[in-house]
């Protein structure tokens, strides 16, 4: 029987295991609890009068799903579907929700010694998401908290999240 390991620290950040995930040139990390599955880019169906990040909805397995395009959220450039465009689907306070990055890396776990709190940047710049860095070698994976990013005003796909 497998045990949890996750500790959880005041900053938020927590030791244990995350989703990597490329987005342009930058990597990220997701709690790896959070992640449902992960498939290739399929095409998805648009809604009208939706914000651009939000891609559509696809029908997985008689659930509806919303796709959100990480790389259009985070303002990254020119948005380019290929062969490594994968779609994480995520199960987030009981709701499914997608989001599509330029690839996925691996899994790796982080001590609370591997991660640093995310810095203060200008105040145009929206970090309220990112929840720390996390180092392992010479790699900087920058720590997302996908729930709260989810489930943030902006988004409107989830209801809020519950504490």
């Amino acid at each position: 029987m497998a045990t949890e390991t996750n500790t959880v620290n005041t900053s938020g950040s927590a030791g244990g295991e995350y989703l990597t995930f490329t987005l342009g040139k930058e990597e990220y990390g997701m709690e790896i609890l959070k992640v449902q599955e992960i498939r290739g880019y399929d095409a998805v169906t648009a809604i009208a009068n939706t914000p651009a990040f939000i891609k559509g909805v696809v029908n997985l397995r008689g659930i509806i799903v919303p796709i959100v395009d990480l790389r259009i959220k985070f303002n990254l450039g020119n948005v380019d579907y290929n062969e490594t465009t994968v779609v994480i689907i995520l199960n987030l306070s009981h709701r499914v929700v997608g989001v599509v990055v330029d690839s996925v890396s691996d899994v790796l776990t982080l001590t609370l010694e591997q991660i640093k709190a995310a810095p203060s940047l200008s105040a145009s710049l929206d970090t309220k998401y990112i929840t720390g860095l996390g180092t392992i070698d010479q790699r900087m994976l920058i720590l997302v908290d996908i729930e709260k990013l989810m489930s943030s005003r902006e988004m409107e796909l989830m209801d809020t999240a519950v504490a």
